[in-house]
């Protein structure tokens, strides 16, 4: 199975379970990896002819800058399903949400959510 990986796709949002988040907003990152089979594209070297992952930074776009969600799970969700649905050929997909400096007791760097599909 072959693998296109976008990491690090960087917003900030106004999502999170607190108001003052959904106010301020944070800094998140999103990773994802999507398994789908390139043999096609690897051959004919088109880009018509693999997943374009600029439509798929788009999409993880769209969820990040749409209406604020209380949790990081639901962030993968929305994501991962509108991926899912767009680009039927993907076998196997994982979408991961980092939400930096989570307003938590004590330092934490970033919490983070991972969900696969098929789900």
């Amino acid at each position: 199975m072959d693998a296109i990986v976008l990491k690090g796709m960087k917003f900030h949002a106004k999502h999170g379970y607190f108001e003052h988040e959904r106010i301020i907003g944070n800094e998140f990152e999103v990773d994802v990896s999507v398994f789908l089979n390139l043999q096609k594209s690897a051959n004919s070297d088109r880009l018509e002819d693999t997943l374009d992952y600029g439509r798929v930074q788009s999409v993880v776009a769209e969820v990040m800058q749409g209406p604020p969600q209380f949790l990081l799970e639901r962030l993968c969700f929305l994501i991962g399903e509108q991926v899912a649905n767009e680009w039927p050929e993907i076998l196997k997909l994982e979408v991961s949400v980092r939400k930096f400096n989570p307003p938590m007791d004590g330092e934490t760097a970033y919490s983070e959510v991972t969900l696969l599909w098929p789900r």
